[in-house]
């Protein structure tokens, strides 16, 4: 953090109840491809921290009984300005993440969308009705069963999808009548600041929302602060974990790591499509996805076959200027990031894995690698490498490939490519992961739909209801002396 200085724009500003205001404190915002500061943000003061919370704890009872049109209004608001303003905010993306600009057009597309259901979810949040004379005891009474936001919640964003995955704090919480301090990534700040700027356009009460892009140390206060009895966390599994230690009588929402795993059956007939789709989202994001493709788990029956095209998949993809249209493969966030997952990839060669293809460093930028017979106590194996790293592994039958994806402290999605309906079914049942995507890679992910993990992946679920129902607690209200 440093002092504003004079040459500079004036920094963006963080968003406290609603407001957009200034602070003494900036923090820089560097592009990771070529290290240029791209922007510099407000860093929020404790005097506005502490108003923001307050604003919050205020705003609860209000915002909850908030007129749904009020709700969704705003909501389709930033979801229409999202839209109109899509080029401009790729761009945004591009520069303050690195991912290449083919993608971040694609992440402002899902935002669009998920602000549009967390739209229509807020006008259909109704309950229901239970009869309870079912028992001759309840004759006469209905049970009004509707969820009610618990109350403010903090929502913790990553870098890796810095729109979207705010987006996914934000929209659900103020579907559901619940006021959200956001806390974005501090790498990564501007789409969060941006969201604020099109919520402050709306008619949402005060204290509804703020953004505030804090460090650290403020952000323990906050997990720790029982004025925020939720906490919506996605990020690295220490990290999560550690908030969950540290808030045990509140509601934590954590979305955690992978280690995604696409297995390749003996019964799949299209090979280069499943090379091609393997390569691409084993490398999109330069492989800084918790679902990207991680362990590619290929049948012995066509292994011989499959691994060349894969290998030709990968090589064909066009690394670079994540400006460029055509580049796939942009850098990691940071140069440190990229000398990590050298090292692992060092790491696995030295310890008997062969490398197939890349291993490559330069400055942030990994070229997209390939490695094959890495004991499976490697890093790269083992943890998430949150990088463009494919390792493949030959198995023997289906038992053997499962056995494989299973053996993971992690389980949040599993690809599973075959024509099978059997098969399908049995991974469904098997496979200890939050998802199965079946015929595809891991790394699909629909926004409207339930997202998470078991295991070491976290706790709870994404998507606009199944977050909403996250946030929220079911009430009854009993109705007596009625003729049903």
């Amino acid at each position: 953090m440093n002092a504003t200085e004079p040459h500079l724009p004036t920094p963006r500003p963080v968003y406290v109840a609603g407001r957009a205001e200034q602070s003494e404190q900036t923090l820089s915002v560097y592009h990771p491809y070529d290290g240029n500061e791209i922007a510099t943000v407000c860093v929020p003061s404790d005097e506005q921290v502490e108003r923001a919370v307050a604003a919050a704890a205020a705003a609860t009872h209000p915002f909850r009984t908030t007129p749904a049109h009020v709700r969704a209004a705003a909501l389709d608001h930033v979801s229409r300005s999202l839209a109109a303003r899509a080029d401009e905010v790729a761009e945004m993306i591009t520069a303050e993440n690195g991912k290449p600009l083919k993608w971040a057009i694609v992440e402002v597309s899902r935002c669009v969308s998920t602000f549009r259901w967390a739209a229509e979810e807020a006008r259909r949040f109704s309950g229901e009705l239970q009869r309870l004379d079912t028992d001759p005891s309840a004759e006469g009474r209905m049970a009004v069963v509707r969820r009610v936001a618990r109350g403010p919640v903090l929502g913790i964003a990553p870098f890796n999808f810095p729109l979207n995955l705010v987006a996914h704090k934000i929209a659900p919480a103020i579907a559901a009548g619940a006021p959200i301090i956001a806390k974005p990534a501090p790498r990564t700040p501007l789409s969060a600041l941006l969201l604020g700027e099109l919520l402050a356009q709306t008619d949402l009460p005060e204290g509804a929302f703020s953004v505030l892009a804090v460090g650290n140390e403020q952000t323990i206060e906050l997990v720790q602060d029982p004025r925020l009895p939720v906490v919506s966390f996605t990020g690295s599994g220490p990290v999560g974990w550690s908030i969950m230690d540290s808030a045990p009588r509140k509601q934590v929402v954590l979305e955690l790591g992978g280690n995604g795993a696409a297995v390749v059956c003996a019964d799949w007939p299209e090979l280069d499509f499943a090379a091609k789709r393997i390569a691409t989202f084993g490398n999109y994001q330069a492989g800084q996805s918790c679902i990207a493709v991680q362990r590619v788990l290929v049948d012995k029956a066509v292994a011989d076959r499959f691994v060349p095209k894969l290998l030709d998949a990968v090589n064909a993809l066009r690394s670079g200027d994540p400006h460029d249209p055509e580049v796939e493969v942009g850098p990691l966030v940071d140069e440190a990031a990229a000398e990590r997952v050298e090292s692992w990839v060092n790491e696995a060669v030295s310890a008997g894995g062969k490398l197939l293809a890349g291993g490559k460093r330069d400055g942030a930028s990994v070229s997209p690698t390939v490695l094959s017979e890495v004991p499976h106590d490697s890093k790269v194996w083992a943890e998430e490498v949150f990088g463009p790293v494919l390792v493949v592994s030959v198995t023997d039958g289906l038992d053997d490939a499962f056995d494989q994806v299973n053996d993971s402290q992690y389980g949040l999605q599993a690809g599973v490519f075959t024509r099978d309906v059997q098969v399908a079914f049995r991974a469904r049942a098997e496979l200890d992961v939050g998802g199965v995507i079946v015929g595809d890679v891991p790394s699909f992910r629909a926004d409207q739909m339930p997202y998470g993990g078991v295991k070491g992946s976290g706790w709870g679920r994404e998507g606009i209801r199944s977050a909403m129902n996250d946030l929220t607690e079911e009430r009854i209200m009993v109705l007596t002396g009625l003729e049903l």
